[in-house]
């Protein structure tokens, strides 16, 4: 019998999909499709350009379309692009290891890379259980955090993120763990002012370890600067020394999630240099690392954590990209560009700037209630009664309103209306830490003219 050459396979059905659709759902209109970068911009493929307000999601932190950490990138991906971390390691992973470490400074020893913030937020709640048990205190395995609060998506990230409709849908699969309040700066109960409530916020953490049982709190941990649940949250100085204090005095680790506020954007490679009287035992940190280029994150860690973990057989933790080495190389050029563009100093100075700009148009709006932040992580808060603070109706959908008239004109914005809106709503102000004193004049005529638009709606 002769046989048919032809292919049996069926031929592949063309299908209508994106990634966008499980956020929109079907038969919405579809976001921009991105033709190219550089700089503070990118375009589309209809030749639109927009101003990148927020760094994308507060990750591209040196810009796009930078030749220096291309070339790094090509010139890793023709040597080898993976290698097993636990068979082989490369220049590329120990070097980036070193200069993370290294920026860190004293008291951060090691650094444990990974492929981005959920997945460095999980490394450092193992390592935290891991010692606590191998130097026999097995009990402790409470992670004390804040609300509101976010640490990510995977479920050991969703179990100590502040967020009650997170907690609704993901409770019944994962353990949700004690919250205590956020301090926070605009909407503080009555009977309080900023330092004073930061200060009760503080006597929560000590109260709540009470409540638990000392000896199974694990570890408290927080966001130094408040990403998307907090709007750039910035605790009076006391408190975090305060923080500090109680952590020491019962044992419990401390953990700043500086996955968003690391790696330069508040003009310190760590925010918690800020405060070098109240510095975190473990560090998460992800975003700024590779600014966008590639996915990207780190656990850092000192050695007297480490070492105790590693004299028991080594750290039950780890994933197929940890240490990838393409990620890697491109970690150390951007860090690079970091450190001999003097972004962080950049970040420090145009910070100043840009808030005394949205202060400005804040005094001029109808509905922006507060600006807040440090370097170029801030937020600015929309309210509908500046007087009472008031927060819109959730069917007006307003943050997202304004970052679509903002996407019309030409300026990307990144908003965020946290737990349906129980804690407030805002836009993350977060340029690219290269941006300069004329483009942040850009930035305002577009972001004054989405208000007067948006007012002009209401």
């Amino acid at each position: 019998m002769k046989m048919s050459t032809q292919s049996t396979q069926p031929k592949p059905v063309q299908k209508e999909s994106s990634g966008g659709a499980f956020y929109a759902g079907r038969g919405v209109t579809k976001t921009p499709m991105i033709s190219h970068a550089k700089g503070i911009f990118f375009w589309d493929t209809d030749g639109k350009r927009y101003l990148d307000g927020s760094s994308g999601a507060v990750a591209a932190n040196i810009g796009h379309g930078n030749e220096r950490v291309r070339d790094a990138m090509i010139e890793q991906a023709k040597r080898f692009s993976y290698v097993v971390r636990t068979a082989f390691t490369s220049e590329a992973t120990e070097t980036l290891s070193r200069m993370i470490a290294e920026l860190a400074g004293p008291g951060f020893d090691q650094t444990f890379l990974v492929s981005g913030g959920s997945e460095a937020i999980e490394s450092t709640l193992k390592l935290a259980r891991q010692y606590a048990v191998v130097t026999g205190q097995p009990k402790r395995s409470k992670v004390l955090a804040r609300m509101p609060g976010y640490h990510g998506s995977t479920l050991g990230a969703a179990a100590v993120t502040g967020d009650p409709d997170r907690d609704q849908m993901f409770g019944p699969i994962m353990r949700v763990m004690p919250k205590i309040p956020a301090p926070l700066s605009y909407r503080i109960p009555d009977g309080y002012d900023v330092h004073s409530y930061a200060d009760h916020c503080a006597d929560e953490l000590e109260r709540q370890i009470l409540a638990e049982g000392e000896d199974t709190v694990l570890a408290f941990i927080m966001e130094p600067v408040g990403g998307v649940a907090t709007g750039a949250l910035v605790a009076p100085n006391s408190y975090y020394s305060k923080v500090r204090k109680i952590c020491d005095r019962y044992g419990v680790l401390l953990i700043f999630d500086e996955v968003m506020c690391g790696a330069g954007r508040t003009g310190t490679f760590l925010a918690a240099h800020h405060w070098p009287d109240a510095l975190p035992d473990l560090v998460a940190c992800a975003k700024g690392l590779s600014a966008g280029y590639t996915p990207l994150g780190a656990m850092i860690a000192p050695n007297r954590i480490v070492d105790k973990v590693v004299e028991s057989g080594g750290f039950l933790h780890g994933h197929t990209y940890s240490g990838n080495p393409l990620s890697s190389a491109i970690g150390v050029a951007v860090l690079s560009e970091l450190v001999n563009q003097n972004l962080m100093e950049n970040a420090q100075r145009m910070g100043v700037i840009l808030r005394q700009k949205l202060n400005a148009l804040k005094d001029r709006s109808t509905t922006i209630g507060d600006v807040r932040g440090i370097g170029l992580l801030n937020a600015v808060e929309i309210v509908e009664d500046k007087a009472t603070k008031a927060i819109f109706p959730a069917a007006r959908q307003a943050s997202y309103r304004v970052s679509e008239i903002a996407r019309d004109l030409g300026l990307h914005i990144y908003s965020r209306r946290a737990a349906s809106g129980k804690f407030g709503e805002w836009f993350m102000a977060a340029p690219p830490l290269i941006i300069t004193e004329p483009e942040i004049g850009l930035f305002m005529e577009l972001l004054t003219e989405t208000f007067r638009i948006f007012e002009s709606e209401i």
